[in-house]
C-alpha cells in the first residue's frame, strides 16, 4: 500500500477518505478523540484499553514517521470509557514531508467521527519562570513557518473540511483549557502546570541565542518543531475542539558565554521523567469529556 509521498502536491478528499474506509472497516472503535503524542509521549497509548494498532507503513496514504521517541502505528482503544485514537509518531516539516502531508492524519481524524484533538509536544522553555519537566497549557501559537507561507490551508480548500479563512484567535477552546486547570488543581499538579504561547520552528535545527531572544520579545514562552500545522488545520472553523500541552523537556540558550547545549537525548530523558504526570492529566481529563 502507497504511503503518501512527501514531496506530492496537495492530497485530495478521495485520499483521507481512502485511508479513513480502510480504518473503519477494520475496527468497531468509532474514537470522540484524537492524541497526537510528542517525542517520547508515546507511552500515552498505553493507557488505551482494548487496543487495535495499526502501523503507519500498512495505512493506505498515509506518510510514515522517522524520527526518534515516534513509534509509527495509529492505537485505536478507551480510555476511561472513551473511544480514542492515539497517534504514536507525528510528522515533522523537516523530515520533508510539504505541510499537506505533515496535517494529513488530523484530517483522518476528523472523517473517522473525531470532534476533540489532543496535542501534546516537548518543548524548549522561554519563559524565564518556566523550569524543565513543567507542562504548559498553549493559549495561543506563533507560527514561524507561516510567515513564509507555509500554511497547510494554502492551495485549493475543500469545504467538507472546513472554511478557506479559518479565524485562529480561539484555536486552542477555552472551556478544555479550563477544564485542564481544573483537573490538574485536583492531582496536585497545579505547582507545576503553566499556561502560555507556543512558538513553531520549522527545524531541525535547534534555535540560536539571538532567534530565542527574539521570540522572547514577541511574547512566546515556549519553542518546538509541530503542533501549529495540525492545529491551523482543524481550527474551530474546521470543526474539531482543540487542546494543546507542551512538556518543557529543557530551558533555551540566551546567554553567549553558557556551555549549555539542546540536544533530542536531553528531550527524551526529560520526558521519561514527567510523562507519567502528563498521561494521568489526559487520563482524567478525557473522563470528564
Amino acid at each position: 500500500m502507497e504511503a503518501a509521498n512527501p514531496s506530492s502536491s496537495q492530497c485530495s478528499y478521495e485520499d483521507y477518505k481512502e485511508t479513513a474506509d480502510w480504518l473503519l472497516n477494520r475496527t468497531k472503535q468509532r474514537p470522540k478523540v484524537a492524541i497526537i503524542c510528542g517525542s517520547g509521549l508515546g507511552g500515552l497509548a498505553d493507557l488505551l484499553e482494548e487496543k487495535i494498532v495499526f502501523k503507519y507503513e500498512d495505512i493506505p496514504c498515509f506518510p510514515t514517521s522517522t524520527v526518534q521517541g515516534h513509534a509509527g502505528q495509529l492505537v485505536f482503544g478507551k480510555l476511561n470509557g472513551c473511544e480514542c485514537v492515539c497517534m504514536q509518531g507525528r510528522f515533522h516539516f523537516y523530515e520533508g514531508y510539504n505541510i499537506q502531508t505533515v496535517t494529513y492524519p488530523v484530517r483522518v481524524f476528523y472523517l473517522l467521527g473525531v470532534s476533540t484533538l489532543i496535542v501534546t509536544n516537548a518543548a524548549g522553555g522561554l519563559n524565564d519562570t518556566y523550569s524543565v519537566g513543567d507542562i504548559m497549557l498553549i493559549k495561543d501559537h506563533i507560527n514561524m513557518p507561516g510567515f513564509a507561507g507555509q500554511n497547510p490551508l494554502c492551495g485549493h480548500n475543500d469545504e467538507r473540511f472546513g472554511v478557506r479563512f479559518a479565524c485562529m484567535s480561539d484555536a486552542y477552546d477555552r472551556d478544555l483549557r479550563a477544564l485542564t486547570r481544573k483537573t490538574a488543581k485536583e492531582l496536585g499538579y497545579d505547582s507545576f502546570l503553566q499556561e502560555g504561547v507556543y512558538c513553531m520552528l520549522a527545524g531541525p535545527t535547534y534555535e540560536t541565542i539571538a532567534e530565542c531572544k527574539l521570540f522572547q520579545m514577541l511574547g512566546a514562552d515556549a519553542v518546538g518543531m509541530s503542533t501549529v500545522p495540525e492545529v491551523v488545520d482543524v481550527a474551530p472553523d474546521r470543526r474539531l475542539r482543540v487542546l494543546g500541552l507542551s512538556l518543557i523537556t529543557n530551558k533555551v540558550v540566551t546567554d553567549y558565554e553558557s556551555n549549555e547545549k539542546a540536544n533530542h537525548t536531553e528531550v527524551l530523558k526529560t520526558t521519561e521523567r514527567r510523562t507519567q504526570d502528563l498521561q494521568n492529566l489526559v487520563s482524567r481529563l478525557i473522563a470528564k469529556l
